[in-house]
């Protein structure tokens, strides 16, 4: 760390700056970089009712002085600087919390910006907290034809759900170079604990029986082989990203069973890839699927930043031919000692390469040029989806007496080539959030909403009836 003198208010001795050099996740994705596709993660929040600005901005503003680490922008330096460095500040540069007029289109105007505007990280903190008032309790339906930013809630029955009552929607969007969405909503539950005094200290985690992880199976395909990618749809002519949410049942399972509702997402997840490819006459490889493992306490202890590992689990092409769904409980056993097994292996974040890409041998901008290049080199390697699963929501988000508590998050996260598909799920009161992103430059809106509708359909195969 180094420190620099920061100007003190009120006439006080100067106040030292302090220095953190980039970690690794955050200096790779710093070197990758694409205007044409910020890498955001968005956030969005469903509360019943009305928030108070003041009271908000001050609750908010408290809650990011009480996770200092979020306070911080990128560091200016020359080009052969060896590292980047954050800069802390002690306050925001910029008003965080914005107030957009409301309107029939606020909503969706509000989900194109969390894809298209990415915070600085040039200011302090690169996030941003918009307040989308009398935008419905629930998710509206009919958003869906004007662009690539829609939401189809389905009810119980699979049938969709009423409009409902006015209310707020709060959307986080979080510059990813930076900072994660568990991190982000580890301070919005502090916001929401200031603001409403209710506690919003987090669940205690799912009690699993302890057992020791076992081998991946002798069958397990191998990670060296080159994985398939998502057949091109329709692809759109603007670059960026598009992006579905919509609202499921939670898959039943029998008690007891031993894998989780993450091995039937991730069974899901490649069960409606593999058919979606075979629609598109894609030949037959073996998926590999990236899925996010998150070790971090969700107290107020909780890191603040990228900390997240990333782990692939792998699928054969004879798994997913064409399944009958009577071999669906053999898959989501596999799936399940394949993911435990990946899970408890000691891993570096990126993986080791990506440490040694990150090491201060030569300036930043020569490592730049040579981490893009051998993106651009690997690109046939690289995993074929990312599913990212939050899991049940562990903050109340009680928002107190006048907002209420939430009752839908979602989360997306970047979908930039060569994936250009991502999957993120979460839970909150007993229904499955989950919101689709991709790449416009490899589907369209009407591709993601016939994903949607293969995933329902897959979601639906993986569950035991209670």
């Amino acid at each position: 760390m180094t420190a620099l003198q920061q100007p003190a208010r009120a006439g006080g001795p100067p106040r030292p700056t302090v220095r953190v050099p980039f970690p690794v996740v955050d200096e790779v994705a710093r070197h990758c970089l694409q205007e044409e596709e910020p890498e955001t993660v968005h956030i969005e929040v469903h509360l019943p009712g009305r928030l108070d600005a003041g009271r908000l901005r001050t609750a908010f503003a408290e809650a990011l002085r009480r996770h200092p680490r979020i306070l911080m922008r990128q560091a200016p330096g020359r080009w052969y600087r060896r590292r980047y460095e954050w800069e802390l500040t002690a306050e925001p540069d910029v008003e965080v919390v914005g107030f957009p007029a409301p309107g029939r289109d606020a909503l969706r105007d509000a989900r194109t910006r969390a894809l298209t505007q990415a915070p600085p990280l040039s200011l302090s903190p690169p996030i941003r907290l918009e307040v989308v008032d009398g935008a419905g309790a629930g998710p509206v339906e009919g958003s869906e034809a004007s662009d690539a930013v829609g939401v189809r809630p389905r009810a119980a029955d699979g049938g969709a759900q009423p409009r409902t009552a006015p209310g707020t929607v709060l959307f986080l969007t979080i510059n990813h170079t930076a900072l994660d969405g568990p991190a982000c909503l580890r301070v919005l539950a502090t916001a929401a604990e200031l603001y409403g005094g209710k506690d919003n200290a987090p669940a205690a985690p799912p009690v699993r029986a302890a057992s020791e992880a076992p081998p991946p199976p002798e069958d397990t395909p191998s990670n060296w082989s080159r994985p398939a990618r998502v057949a091109p749809g329709s692809p759109e002519p603007s670059p960026g990203n598009g992006m579905l949410v919509t609202e499921l049942p939670l898959p039943h399972r029998p008690k007891g069973s031993p894998y989780t509702v993450n091995d039937q997402l991730m069974v899901t997840t490649a069960l409606t890839i593999a058919h979606w490819n075979r629609e598109h006459g894609a030949r037959p490889r073996p998926l590999r699927i990236t899925m996010p493992v998150d070790d971090r306490p969700r107290d107020a202890s909780m890191p603040i930043g990228n900390g997240t590992r990333l782990v692939e689990v792998p699928f054969s092409p004879e798994e997913l031919a064409a399944h009958d769904p009577a071999g669906i409980p053999a898959l989501l056993h596999r799936t399940a000692t394949r993911t435990r097994a990946l899970k408890s292996l000691p891993r570096p974040q990126l993986g080791h390469g990506a440490s040694l890409l990150t090491a201060p041998w030569a300036p930043v901008a020569v490592r730049a040029a040579l981490t893009r290049g051998l993106r651009r080199a690997a690109a046939p390697w690289t995993s074929t989806t990312l599913l990212s699963n939050i899991g049940r929501i562990p903050y109340p988000l009680d928002f107190g007496e006048g907002a209420g508590r939430a009752h839908a998050v979602w989360f997306s996260a970047p979908a930039r080539m060569p994936r250009g598909l991502t999957v993120t799920t979460a839970s909150t009161a007993g229904r499955l959030h989950l919101a689709l992103r991709w790449s416009r430059a490899l589907l369209s809106h009407g591709d993601g909403a016939h994903l949607r509708d293969l995933f329902e359909h897959y979601l639906h195969t993986t569950e035991a009836t209670p």
